[in-house]
């Protein structure tokens, strides 16, 4: 039998936290609370089994919940993290997508939506994890760029990225439809799951991170095109 899943919630309203807590664990989960950036993050330092997945609040005391998600992420590019906020700006939910987050949900919220969420995260990146490293294919490789699926990381010259799982997954995408024009409607349906907290918006932040990792100029991309009034389309060899 597989060992539980463990979560990590980063939350500093007890209510909500030992809600959480209480829920999680009656779902089978192994769960650990903090209550701060810096006590988070000494957690995943100092820890001795693996996070599956990160609650991570927004507003915290001393350091932000954007702050945390990029220090997660430079330590682990391929956990999902769960952003809950009573934050509904479109540029809360964009900043948090920069940063790394796999999903936004908004306070309040309803908890079977929530559990449902953590359920299809923790099945996906087993599923992902699986298929990349299953695969015969670990590397593809087009102009002075390499794709690593095996690793999650992307290199580029001397440069090497360590990419998130939906950023792999996103990239893997392209390079699977290459050469063919993708609505930004068609790439929500096919890459995110259904019920998933974004937008347009969201893919073109997506796009404009790999496009930091695989062209030399990002502002005049190569490879990774935009089709104006449509969405993408990526091509190899321009």
């Amino acid at each position: 039998m597989s060992e539980p899943s463990r979560i990590l919630i980063v939350e500093d309203e007890d209510a909500i936290a030992n809600g959480l807590r209480f829920n999680f664990e009656a779902e089978g989960y192994h769960t650990v609370v903090r209550s701060d950036g810096p006590s988070a993050l000494a957690f995943l330092d100092e820890r001795q089994q693996q996070i599956d997945l990160v609650i991570l609040d927004l507003m915290l005391p001393g350091m932000s919940g954007y702050e945390i998600c990029r220090a997660i992420r430079d330590r682990d590019p391929l956990v999902p993290i769960i952003v809950l906020s009573a934050r509904t700006l479109s540029e809360d939910k964009s900043h948090a997508f920069e940063c790394g987050t796999d999903q936004y949900v908004t306070k309040p919220f309803a908890l079977p939506e929530l559990l449902s969420r953590v359920r299809n995260l923790l099945k996906r990146r087993r599923q992902i994890e699986h298929v990349f490293q299953s695969s015969q294919h670990d590397d593809y490789a087009f102009d002075n760029v390499k794709v690593n699926f095996r690793t999650f990381e992307v290199t580029r010259g001397d440069e090497r990225f360590s990419l998130t799982t939906m950023e792999l997954q996103l990239l893997r995408y392209f390079i699977e439809h290459e050469g063919a024009v993708l609505s930004r409607t068609k790439i929500l349906s096919d890459v995110w799951e259904q019920g998933a907290d974004v937008t347009s918006r969201t893919i073109d932040n997506f796009v404009m991170r790999l496009r930091k990792y695989i062209e030399e100029d990002p502002g005049n991309p190569r490879h990774l095109l935009s089709v104006r009034g449509t969405g993408y389309r990526f091509v190899a060899e321009p």
